[in-house]
C-alpha cells in the first residue's frame, strides 16, 4: 500500500468516563425509621419496599440502590433502632456491677413492647428466609448489647469488684444471647423481671457475686 494512503492521524484517546453520582445517605435515618414503622404495623410478610418508600417519601429506586432486598433493609433498620437505645459514651456508673446492669433496663410501655415483638418477629422471618443474613442480624441485636456488658464488666474489674480472671467476652454475651433467643425463637416478651432473673441468676453468679452482695 502506498505510504501516502495510510492514515497517520493518531486515534484520539477515549474520553474519561464521567464519575458516577455519589449516593446521598443523608435520608437513611428517615427511611430506616419508616421501615420500622411499617414492619411494626404490617409484619414482615405484609411489608413491602413500596410501603416504606411511600412512608419515607422516597423513591423506590432509592431504596433498592441502598438495600437490594427487604431483609437487608429490615436488618439495617433494627440495627439503627438498637444503636439509638445504647449510648456507649454515657453508660450508667452506679458504683456496682449489678447497679449498672439494672440501670440499663429501660422502662417500656405495653405499646412499645408490642411494637418490639412485632419487629423481632420480622427479624425471625428474615432469619428463616435469608440465612445468609445471620451475621448481620447478630451484629444488629446481640453485638451492641454485648459490647455494653463488656465495658461494664471491665469497669467492675478495674474497681476490684470482680476478679480479673473472669471470662468477660463469654459472660458479656450471656444476657444478649438469652434475650435474642427468647424474642426470636420462643417469641415471648422480654420484661424487667426476665432481665433481672438473668442478672441475678446467671450473670452475677458467673462473676462470683450474688444479688445480695451486689
Amino acid at each position: 500500500m502506498p505510504l501516502d494512503l495510510i492514515d497517520s492521524t493518531p486515534t484520539p484517546a477515549p474520553a474519561p468516563g464521567r464519575p458516577g453520582r455519589r449516593r446521598d445517605h443523608s435520608r437513611d435515618p428517615e427511611i430506616l425509621d419508616a421501615a420500622i414503622e411499617v414492619l411494626a404495623e404490617e409484619g414482615y410478610d405484609g411489608m413491602t419496599m413500596e410501603m416504606v418508600a411511600a412512608r419515607a417519601k422516597a423513591g423506590k429506586a432509592t431504596l433498592y440502590r441502598r438495600w437490594p432486598s427487604k431483609g437487608e433493609l429490615v436488618v439495617d433498620a433494627v440495627a439503627c433502632m438498637k444503636s439509638r437505645d445504647l449510648d456507649l459514651d454515657n453508660l450508667p456508673d452506679t458504683g456496682t456491677l449489678r447497679g449498672d446492669l439494672v440501670a440499663m433496663i429501660k422502662p417500656r410501655t405495653l405499646e412499645e413492647a408490642d411494637r418490639k415483638m412485632q419487629v423481632m418477629a420480622g427479624l425471625m422471618s428474615v432469619l428463616s428466609r435469608s440465612p445468609e443474613l445471620v451475621d448481620a442480624i447478630n451484629s444488629a441485636i446481640v453485638a451492641p448489647r454485648a459490647e455494653v456488658n463488656r465495658r461494664l464488666l471491665e469497669r467492675a474489674v478495674a474497681r476490684g469488684e470482680i476478679s480479673a480472671d473472669v471470662d468477660i467476652p463469654t459472660i458479656a454475651l450471656v444476657a444478649p444471647s438469652m434475650t435474642a433467643y427468647r424474642l426470636l425463637v420462643t417469641q415471648r416478651p422480654v420484661d424487667r423481671e426476665y432481665l433481672l432473673s438473668i442478672i441475678d441468676g446467671v450473670v452475677l453468679p458467673a462473676v462470683g457475686l450474688s444479688a445480695s452482695r451486689a
